[in-house]
């Protein structure tokens, strides 16, 4: 745990907010040490703050130990150097008790995932929410999305409650958003409520978020390809669109096709580009299915793509060179094995434990 408060070390940061994967060893437990090196490559390569055991670090899939383990080995591995974000969910009485969790653990805060399966009114969901934030002393950021998307009225009486920091904005109707921030404002409370766009490959509508005054957002590019997103936080936060422009033409639109091929994809395509990197973290858990070996093999190609278009600046964002040693492992037999790979809408996730939905069109996805 850090000493300053979170809300102050995420008003202005420098680096992308960081969703690391959960890395798995081949008998399907948790492999804390490969995921300490995740969470440590993250760091090293200017991760603002680590947001551990979310929505792409499989929240849904793992057991209270196992979540309790992972968020204790992210605080130690980062040290203090950046805060860790502890992700929480499911009904009010298991919620609280993933948050008791993570503050034993050493966490800093909790991003507040949506309630399981239910779908509830506002007062409801500000009565789950209040109760959640009063159960420790973990400053809070609750996510809307999926069955919590608020009405402005409710998000000012999240604002009001102690220990409620931001909404992370999963749901993407930036007209909601406009006015959810112009009422929050009209609070003049003093306080300084965070905002954060919290839709999947959140770089895509960051121009659009960017011009309702949201700059801060979750990065899942960032955890298998950090040099591209750090290039892209710079570009954004600078102004530089036409970086932003070119990146987001030649590199994350079509990640988003990619990653629309398939149910889960925002978290087990991102698993398959961290291995790509070489980094052992093992497949997805149940009800999520791995990415076609194709995909996979699209993906490895994208990425050098990406990177081509950063050292070069070629606006036709041809690439170099045939990518690296660990994915060519991982995507050169991919075109034989889509056969026996079986249909990648099979599986589908919910961070929140709840219907999921990464598209507002009805589409599900799980995401950071």
């Amino acid at each position: 745990m850090t000493s300053a408060p979170l809300a102050g070390r995420l008003t202005r940061v420098d680096g992308p907010l960081f969703f690391p994967v959960t890395a798995y060893g081949p008998d399907g437990s948790p492999d804390l040490d490969v995921f300490r090196a995740h969470v440590r490559r993250g760091i090293d390569a200017g991760a603002a703050a680590v947001f551990a055991c979310c929505g792409t670090g499989e929240f849904h899939a793992l057991t209270p130990e196992e979540f309790r383990d992972c968020v204790t080995a992210a605080v130690e591995e980062t040290g203090g150097q950046v805060p860790v974000v502890a992700g929480t969910g499911y009904g009010t009485a298991l919620a609280i008790q993933y948050a008791k969790t993570a503050e034993e653990a050493g966490a800093d805060g909790l991003l507040a995932m949506p309630p399981y399966l239910v779908v509830a009114d506002q007062e409801g969901l500000l009565r789950h929410f209040t109760a959640l934030a009063a159960a420790t002393a973990l400053e809070t950021i609750v996510y809307q999305r999926d069955n919590a998307v608020f009405t402005p009225e409710t998000v000012v009486g999240l604002s009001r409650v102690d220990g409620i920091i931001g909404l992370k904005d999963g749901y993407g109707d930036l007209d909601l958003m406009q006015r959810i921030v112009s009422a929050v404002r009209g609070e003049e409370s003093g306080r300084d409520f965070l905002y954060f766009n919290g839709l999947p490959t959140a770089e895509l509508t960051g121009l659009a978020y960017r011009g309702i005054g949201i700059t801060l957002y979750s990065s899942a590019v960032f955890a298998f390809a950090p040099d591209i997103a750090l290039a892209f936080h710079r570009a954004l936060t600078s102004g530089d669109d036409r970086t932003v422009n070119r990146l987001l033409d030649g590199f994350y639109a079509p990640l988003v096709e990619l990653r629309n091929l398939g149910r889960g994809y925002a978290v087990s395509l991102v698993k398959a580009g961290v291995r790509l990197g070489g980094l052992e973290a093992g497949g997805v858990r149940p009800p999520l299915s791995e990415p076609l070996p194709s995909h996979v093999k699209e993906l490895a190609a994208l990425i050098e793509r990406g990177r081509a278009l950063l050292g070069n600046g070629a606006e036709d964002g041809g690439t170099e060179d045939g990518g690296t040693e660990a994915g060519d492992a991982e995507a050169g037999d991919a075109e034989a094995g889509d056969a026996e790979a079986g249909d990648a809408e099979a599986g589908d996730a919910e961070a929140g434990g709840t219907r999921d939905g990464g598209t507002r069109d009805g589409s599900t996805e799980a995401r950071a």
